[in-house]
């Protein structure tokens, strides 16, 4: 049986107090500006973003990326460090990668 291969990157983030300074029309202006150009970039790269902070004090958001193509997504994620995104607004507390169901292509 063949599975699909999709790569799922869970990316675990927390707002940084220059992000939470920002009023709303900053920060929806900022994301127009600076991060969507960059997925436009990368139609291969989907994104799915989650809030958390009521109910974790260590992460504020999970950002849910998938894709087939990896070298997208290595070329994404150079281009976000090259914003505020990273470190500046938001602290990538960690990124955990996985293939749904994988287990099951072993058997």
């Amino acid at each position: 049986m063949d599975l699909p291969q999709t790569t799922h990157i869970f990316m675990l983030l927390k707002t940084t107090p220059a992000w939470l300074q920002l009023d709303p029309a900053d920060r929806y202006g900022f994301l127009g500006s600076h991060i969507l150009p960059v997925l436009k970039r990368y139609p291969d790269v989907r994104l799915r973003f989650f809030d958390t902070e009521f109910h974790s004090a260590d992460v504020t958001d999970v950002a849910l990326w998938e894709t087939d193509n990896l070298a997208a997504w290595r070329a994404l994620v150079d281009d976000l460090r090259e914003t505020l995104f990273w470190d500046t607004y938001f602290q990538v507390v960690g990124l955990l990668t996985g293939i749904e169901n994988g287990h099951m292509a072993h058997y």
